[in-house]
């Protein structure tokens, strides 16, 4: 099944009083380009994080983020008594022997806002919850596996259209040709009846020229190799699985027959033709980076 390489997937999952938000989104890259924002208390299983990806997800630059839907969930904040302590009695004695008369409310207040009062404990990842969150992180590739097939079905359809465009306009080139050998045929006796007074021309070379002449100007291997090409490029989506990367070489060899086309043709209505075909394929390629 043909994937796109853009995509997205979100699951939340509930553990104790928890609630982890799992977001991933992809655009298309060469490679995989992972990019991971995680709380810390993960941070240990980063690389099994990345691995589950990398298995899920061929390519892509992806943007991945893990976050508590509170804040604080992994926060455990305790006042540090014995430090508070320390700092108010002090302060009282200070107070005392300044003879300032504190408010002992106001005092406790100003203590607060000290060094070390507030010691945060973080918490330990066990066994259960990396469970959980694997579980959830698995559920939420799938989901964007699901929405990349989608988006690949989209993407495939829109490029096997234009490629069935390109094979069209081709195919209608054949109908231009006999008047355009004509005209060419018309040119070059124009040409020698220029000719018939000169002397000491070597006819056998004249003869070579102008089978080199014409031979330049034919345009049937390009069109044969044109056929050929956009027709393992609708054989290579059909089979493969991933075949972003080598419709993407076709294309290329697609639009040198093109070019080539183009630049024997000498006539004007194939070059219309030419014209369209080189609109479709630059599509064609746009989309085909988008294609896994």
């Amino acid at each position: 099944m043909v994937k796109s390489m853009t995509g997205f997937g979100k699951t939340t999952v509930e553990f104790k009083n928890k609630k982890i938000v799992i977001e991933i989104k992809s655009l298309n890259s060469k490679q995989l380009d992972l990019n991971l924002r995680i709380p810390n208390i993960y941070r240990e299983k980063e690389m099994e994080i990345r691995g589950l990806v990398k298995e899920y997800l061929d390519r892509g630059k992806v943007d991945m983020v893990i976050y508590f839907d509170n804040a604080e969930s992994e926060k455990d904040v305790i006042i540090n008594f014995s430090v508070v302590a320390q700092y108010f009695n002090q302060m009282q004695k200070i107070s005392e022997q300044l003879g300032v008369n504190t408010d002992k409310s106001i005092l406790l207040q100003t203590v607060m806002r000290f060094p070390d009062t507030l010691q945060v404990k973080a918490e330990e990842l066990d066994e259960e919850e990396w469970n959980a969150l694997h579980a959830g992180v698995k559920k939420a590739l799938e989901e964007m596996n699901h929405f990349r097939i989608q988006e690949g079905a989209a993407l495939i359809k829109d490029i096997t259209h234009r490629i069935a465009l390109i094979q069209d306009l081709s195919a209608q080139v054949p109908a231009f040709e006999k008047r355009r050998i004509e005209v060419i045929r018309q040119k070059l006796q124009e040409k020698l009846d220029e000719w018939t007074d000169v002397k000491n021309i070597d006819q056998n070379r004249l003869e070579q020229e102008i089978i080199y002449y014409l031979e330049k100007l034919d345009i049937t291997e390009e069109k044969v190799r044109l056929a050929n090409h956009c027709k393992y490029f609708l054989e290579t989506v059909e089979k493969e699985e991933a075949p972003g990367r080598k419709i993407g070489f076709i294309a290329q060899e697609i639009g040198r027959e093109i070019n080539t086309m183009g630049s024997k043709a000498n006539d004007h209505d194939i070059q219309k033709l030419v014209v369209k075909m080189k609109d479709e394929l630059e599509k064609i390629k746009e989309q085909s980076l988008n294609v896994l």
